[in-house]
């Protein structure tokens, strides 16, 4: 389309232009650590431990707010439908009625009724803990360790995340790898058939050999396609961890490499190195901190609490002026002991379930640790078999190069049989196959086994 565009209107683009359309037509190339980070960005799993780490921050801040005193307000109006009076209705009445000094008992029954037709009302109230057996306290600290958890948490499911992303991306450069083994090996077998018919026709091959070549040309052509497909469905996969929609066109940095890039050495920890490095250990031992500290909450309803209290009191009518309508009010302080007794032995039952529960923990991290360091020894062995294969894997493949050129140079003499040539070929494709598998197990095998050792895979 470019040169068309050149050719009608005769002036020549932008060279920047030219190769920016260009690069549109081109497959994105992604290295190792970009689909990492796709991966990281796309992950929900590590969004919703994100979140769970925002949701400790909160528990902490409501555990620390036990510290603190409590403080309250209350208000409240009341209407009556009557008065009270200081005398008995008879009374009343005698006052009221008409007669001698009618004016001056009228006066002495008001003086006499109190008037909270209308009754208001408020407090201002303060209630400070002072001892509560150790419940906020443990409280408090099993909020802290429950952020801890939350962070170690999305720690290690990062790990987890490049971990997978690590095996999908060297799985695809595998099946790329033995795709591009696979055409060489067709393009070799086509290759063979033109030269056997030719020498079949000249009396030096049989019918019997074009037709077993064809045979393997064949087999070579099956392979391709199987490998194609492969590769396909491997990019698919690894485009879902990425967070690309599985049409996505790209293509690995180390695809189309002439040789596959292995991993270095891995540095070996001890057992006890790997206890306090992995992240799934860590939150397990975590996890029963806050079973013991669980134990001390629960045993905490077993013992006294002491709580200050204080508060200021207004009232209208005025308490303490002859209940006018006016305001007045007044303030108090006190000490309040709560002193459990018994309760059928509920609290002490409940104390032993969390002692229960808190040992169970215990053995459960004991158990963890001995997986992860048996895990650990035993990736450390794979990690050491593939090292050596991948060294004996080269040697295999420099001796099956020679062989296959000094076999076809023979057979294009006259001087080997095909059936020589044939085993040579054989013996290339097995030593090619065998290099790729060693390599990708390498770096595979170090991806895992820094993970098992609690090393950071990014």
């Amino acid at each position: 389309m470019i040169y068309r565009i050149i050719m009608l209107t005769g002036v020549a683009l932008p060279a920047s232009l030219c190769m920016a359309a260009a690069s549109e037509k081109e497959p994105r190339t992604l290295t190792l650590q970009q689909c990492r980070d796709l991966a990281i960005a796309a992950d929900k799993e590590l969004a919703i431990a994100g979140r769970k780490q925002e949701i400790a921050g909160y528990d902490r801040k409501s555990a620390l707010a036990n510290w603190f005193p409590e403080i309250s307000a209350t208000g409240t109006y009341q209407y009556n439908s009557r008065d009270l009076s200081l005398l008995p209705e008879s009374v009343s009445e005698f006052l009221n009625a008409e007669g001698p000094l009618y004016d001056l008992r009228v006066e002495v029954d008001k003086a006499l009724t109190l008037d909270v037709t209308n009754v208001f009302a408020g407090a201002v109230t303060v209630v400070q803990p002072v001892f509560m057996g150790g419940k906020i306290i443990n409280a408090d600290r099993m909020a802290r360790l429950a952020v801890d958890i939350a962070d170690i948490g999305y720690e290690d499911r990062l790990q987890q995340t490049l971990l997978s992303v690590d095996m999908a991306y060297w799985q695809t450069v595998s099946v790329a790898a033995r795709k591009r083994l696979a055409e060489s090996y067709s393009e070799l077998l086509q290759q063979a058939v033109s030269d056997v018919t030719l020498l079949e026709a000249q009396g030096m091959a049989t019918g019997s050999d074009v037709l077993s070549v064809k045979v393997k040309a064949n087999e070579a052509d099956i392979l391709c396609t199987k490998a194609d497909n492969a590769l396909t469905l491997s990019k698919m996969f690894l485009a879902r961890l990425c967070g690309m929609g599985t049409d996505s066109d790209f293509v690995l940095s180390d695809e189309n490499a002439d040789t596959i890039v292995t991993s270095g050495p891995v540095p070996e920890r001890t057992d006890k190195e790997i206890t306090a490095a992995r992240a799934d250990l860590r939150m397990l031992s975590l996890t029963a901190d806050i079973c013991d500290r669980r134990v001390a909450a629960v045993r905490a309803d077993m013992l006294p609490q002491v709580v200050l209290t204080g508060s200021y009191v207004v009232t209208n009518p005025n308490m303490f002026h002859s209940f006018q309508n006016s305001f007045g009010g007044f303030f108090n302080v006190g000490v309040s002991v709560r002193i459990p007794i018994t309760h059928g032995g509920e609290r002490l039952q409940k104390t032993r379930k969390a002692k229960a529960e808190a040992a169970i923990m215990r053995e459960k991290l004991a158990q963890a640790e001995e997986m992860a360091a048996m895990e650990a020894a035993q990736l450390r062995h794979r990690w050491d078999e593939a090292v050596r294969r991948v060294g004996m894997a080269g040697e295999n493949l420099s001796a099956a190069e020679e062989n296959l050129r000094t076999a076809t140079v023979g057979f294009n003499e006259g001087i080997i049989a095909f059936t020589a040539l044939s085993a040579a070929q054989t013996a290339w494709l097995q030593a090619n196959t065998e290099y790729i598998d060693a390599s990708i197990e390498l770096n595979i095998c170090s991806s895992a086994l820094r993970k098992a050792e609690g090393l950071p895979l990014n």
